[in-house]
């Protein structure tokens, strides 16, 4: 084959690349997407980034019992390491307060002169574990892989599975769902260690709240016992400024 042959089969292959380019482009455009920035999206609508206070109404049913328990919180937090906690209903447990720094977890009880070390993995109240109500920073707690898409109510839905990124953190492993057209966070599964699924999470009620329009009301089901439920409704979240002294616990234990 001689050397001229070589050049214009050459200029002819590359001729052919550029004009199949164009069409080309939309298959690498569907190429999996970043599941760590689908995360990180989700997080920013699930909640304020700087500093903010919310209230949450938490009721629960358990499957054995007719009578609702309700409790609510007022949460402050700083960033997405830094969390306190009020209790502020019932009144038999008004002034106990969750302290979250980064993954450490201490509560105050006015009746303990010194706070209690906790588990994130431990309940609060009904399907509602510590770390759900003191800590939502799954971008930080997780580490996020691209699962497949699939349909939820007929909406397109990317489907993550996040691993912990240690056994610190509240669960061992979590198949998220969010809405491909918004980002917006549609349901959760939560599992244990030894892969038990321990609850399913609905994110419904999207409002505008703090300058976004995020998830107002969570329904939790218990996936080990049927009929157990807590629904966890959020209200009045606001950006508000919060000094560091706040998460310390020399300045929670004067408040106790």
């Amino acid at each position: 084959m001689t050397q001229p042959f070589r050049l214009r089969r050459t200029v002819l292959r590359t001729a052919l690349l550029c004009a199949l380019a164009p069409l080309c482009g939309p298959a690498l455009a569907s190429e999996t997407p970043d599941a760590a920035e689908l995360l990180a999206s989700t997080d920013a609508i699930r909640f304020p980034q700087e500093s903010f206070q919310v209230d949450i109404d938490i009721e629960s049913r358990q499957a054995d019992s007719d009578t609702p328990d309700h409790h609510r919180y007022r949460v402050l937090s700083k960033g997405r390491e830094d969390t306190v906690v009020l209790t502020m209903e019932p009144s038999s447990e008004r002034g106990q307060i969750l302290l979250m720094k980064h993954r450490d977890l201490w509560i105050f009880m006015p009746a303990v002169s010194q706070p209690v070390r906790l588990s994130l993995a431990q309940r609060l109240t009904g399907q509602v574990a510590n770390g759900d109500l003191a800590r939502a920073n799954f971008t930080g707690d997780y580490r996020a892989s691209y699962l497949r898409e699939e349909l939820v109510d007929n909406k397109p839905a990317h489907v993550l599975e996040l691993t912990a990124v240690d056994d610190g953190v509240t669960y061992a492993r979590v198949e998220y769902w969010i809405d491909k057209a918004t980002t917006r966070p549609l349901k959760a599964a939560f599992y244990a260690v030894s892969g038990r699924l321990l609850k399913t999470c609905e994110y419904t009620d999207y409002k505008e709240m703090a300058g976004a329009v995020r998830p107002t009301r969570l329904i939790m089901t218990d996936a080990l016992k049927a009929g157990s439920i807590s629904v966890m409704s959020y209200s009045a979240m606001n950006p508000r400024a919060l000094p560091d002294k706040l998460f310390t616990k020399e300045y929670l234990k004067k408040l106790n």
